[in-house]
């Protein structure tokens, strides 16, 4: 059964070439790093991820024939890790840590607030594109319990008012935030 959002007739290669994109070449390089075998896919969708911002159903099909494995496996290791997305990110990310010390520290409930009042879950984007919400198994920010990553900066001692005020300026673009 294939997973949902991937669709068994689609194109395996993406529209354009790689001689008209650079993300594309940027693909190539690191499966041919790998001489185009199964050993590389983990490197090479972390490449994908870096250079397209989420693994797009195109690039997973064109990914799994230049490997040669199963879309399947391809997809299995896009799902298994939470680093990979299939869907495009917000304009802004909140990753929420779910590590020992966080959950204890009320990262649950921190999640559950979001939910609540953004309307959004682990996984998903808001409606405008201005926020995605991802969680962590841990940051490694144990210290600072409960911890989070807002763009790229690692915030800790939040509670959920912190992180609902955080994401309200996001989405009411107040510049210096």
């Amino acid at each position: 059964m294939l997973a949902e959002g991937i669709n068994p007739n689609a194109t395996a290669l993406p529209a354009t070439s790689p001689a008209q994109d650079h993300r594309l070449r940027m693909v190539n390089r690191t499966m041919q790093l790998y001489r185009n075998e199964p050993h590389g896919l983990i490197e090479t969708l972390h490449t994908v991820q870096e250079s397209f911002g989420y693994l797009e159903e195109p690039i997973l099909r064109y990914v799994a024939a230049a490997l040669q494995v199963p879309l399947s496996r391809v997809y299995a290791v896009a799902t298994f890790y939470h680093s990979f997305t299939l869907r495009p990110p917000g304009e802004h990310t909140c990753v929420i840590c779910r590590g020992t010390a966080c959950y204890i520290g009320g990262s649950g409930q921190i999640l559950d607030r979001i939910k609540e009042k953004v309307g959004i879950a682990t996984g998903e984007t808001t409606a405008d594109g201005k926020v995605s919400l991802l969680e962590a198994r841990c940051l490694g920010s144990c210290g600072l319990a409960p911890a989070g990553v807002f763009d790229g900066e690692v915030t800790g001692k939040l509670s959920p008012e912190k992180v609902l005020e955080k994401i309200g300026r996001w989405q009411h673009h107040d510049p210096e935030h």
